[in-house]
């Protein structure tokens, strides 16, 4: 983990020191996401995020699919036989 300090100018502004940025991998012009939580900031190149989104929710469909059916074959359920009869 990497620390530094920054200023906020008047303006609202800070600097991202070189070392973080290079580490990052931010260059001019990138997007960043900051996020607020419980008084803390996360700051992330949006590029990434989006990357991490995809990978986070690849499994997701098998998973969905995988719960569904649970909750469809379940024979103990007669509920929803009532619903198809209509």
């Amino acid at each position: 983990m990497l620390a530094k300090t920054v200023k906020v100018t008047d303006k609202g502004q800070i600097s991202i020191p070189t070392m973080i940025r290079e580490l990052i991998g931010i260059e001019k012009g990138d997007e960043l996401l900051i996020v607020e939580n419980n008084g803390k900031l996360l700051i992330e190149k949006v590029d990434k995020l989006a990357l991490k989104v995809i990978d986070d929710f690849s499994d997701f469909p098998q998973l969905t699919e995988k719960s569904l059916s649970e909750i469809w074959d379940n024979k103990e359920d007669e509920i929803w036989n009532q619903y198809l009869k209509k």
